[in-house]
């Protein structure tokens, strides 16, 4: 299957990037690439979603989390279940990547998975991987970060905001659609 580039959302200083138009159903999977995403502070990347002619990005989401890191000096990794990053039937904006460094050499790249947002019947599908700098104050990590869950709604799914809990980010996010 090829991937179509959609849209691209590239900024300094931005709160948030919105996705408001192209998502529909002329694909099945819509993936959204983060590329040298960089936080005015050590924070959260998030996403919520619309449904279609709402508003408020706030459907409700289940989801899951866990990540992998080590530090630089390699005498701690971990690999754990995120608890307090997922959702059960939250309508919060779901973390996806934490502790993204805005160090010079901070920052993250990643992925997300949208499957089937146009669909009427089913809910809708999503997981997303990244893979940041992470900054706990006094050591860095490499800090890679595993999401996955649905948006407990059958109605179609046609807006996308990402932002982080706090600041501005400099960066580029890209939707594609796939098929």
């Amino acid at each position: 299957m090829a991937m179509k580039l959609l849209t691209t959302n590239s900024g300094s200083g931005q709160s948030t990037s919105s996705f408001t138009s192209s998502i529909d159903s002329t694909y099945k999977l819509y993936i959204f690439k983060f590329i040298s995403l960089n936080p005015s502070s050590n924070t959260t990347l998030t996403f919520q979603a619309n449904a279609a002619a709402a508003s408020g990005y706030n459907e409700t989401i289940t989801s899951t989390a866990f990540r992998a890191l080590q530090n630089e000096a390699g005498n701690d990794t971990g690999l754990a279940y995120q608890t307090g990053e997922d959702q059960a039937q939250g309508t919060a904006f779901q973390s996806l990547g934490t502790e993204l460094a805005n160090d010079a050499d901070g920052g993250g790249c990643g992925t997300l998975w949208l499957f089937n947002p146009s669909n009427t019947v089913y809910v809708k599908h999503w997981y997303s991987r990244i893979t940041n700098m992470a900054d706990d104050g006094s050591i860095d990590y490499a800090n890679d970060s595993f999401r996955g869950g649905y948006i407990n709604t059958t109605a179609a799914i046609d807006d996308i905001q990402f932002k982080f809990l706090s600041g501005t980010f400099d960066g580029t996010i890209k939707m594609y659609g796939v098929g």
